[in-house]
């Protein structure tokens, strides 16, 4: 049994925005600071191991210092180190974040490259980060598969995975071409709110009828 037995794609996502931005899913909060693609990219950087709530806040006060490449390295560890506190291992990503800098220039002078390749070689970039960066920043269909798009994907039947880069290629032999830009920041927005990790907001969710409910725990 899968979801998909009873909605189709579209009818899908707009069930699951629908009561995301109702609950205010912090994710949607995290895009009002991300409108160029090097804060698309800076932000995917910091916002691993870190709430979406503290990486919107972080982003604000950081591009208020540092809003290019050259802007960046000209700071030093330390001082982005005091501006990104307290994401998830801020230290370590104060160093990446100036290697990244370094890189963009170097390589790539000052802008950011548009194809998944070339994001991937970047320092601390990885394939979900490049593929967010490909899909809200250039608007590719890329799919990012993180945690939020694993668990709900096997939840509501639509993949039978345990692997997130197997997730990935399975949703896009299913998803339609003009809805995978949507799909990560859909299904982290109803992941943040109702198809939650633990204690899964079940009873209120708008797909419960149709949903198998794999995993879950009675």
């Amino acid at each position: 049994m899968s979801v998909l037995d009873h909605f189709t794609w579209d009818e899908l996502l707009e069930a699951m925005e629908r009561e995301a931005r109702k609950r205010k899913a912090p994710v949607y909060e995290f895009k009002k600071h991300i409108t160029t693609p090097f804060r698309a990219l800076v932000a995917v950087l910091l916002s691993s191991r870190t709430k979406d709530e503290t990486t919107a806040s972080v982003t604000k006060r950081l591009f208020q210092r540092a809003d290019s490449p050259e802007e960046l390295l000209a700071l030093t560890e330390e001082e982005l180190a005091k501006l990104i506190y307290p994401v998830g291992f801020y230290r370590v990503k104060a160093r990446k974040l100036r290697e990244l800098a370094k890189a963009l220039i170097e390589q790539h002078a000052g802008e950011v490259p548009r194809t998944f390749e070339e994001l991937t070689r970047l320092p601390g970039i990885g394939r979900k980060s490049a593929n967010i960066v490909l899909a809200h920043a250039f608007g590719k269909n890329a799919i990012a598969v993180d945690t939020h798009v694993h668990r709900i994907s096997n939840r509501l039947g639509i993949v039978s995975t345990t692997k997130p880069e197997e997730t990935e290629r399975a949703l896009h032999a299913l998803v339609p071409e003009e809805l995978k830009i949507r799909l990560n920041r859909t299904f982290v927005a109803f992941g943040q709110t109702v198809c939650r990790p633990i204690k899964p907001l079940c009873e209120a969710c708008p797909l419960a009828q149709a949903c198998p409910r794999i995993g879950v725990k009675a």
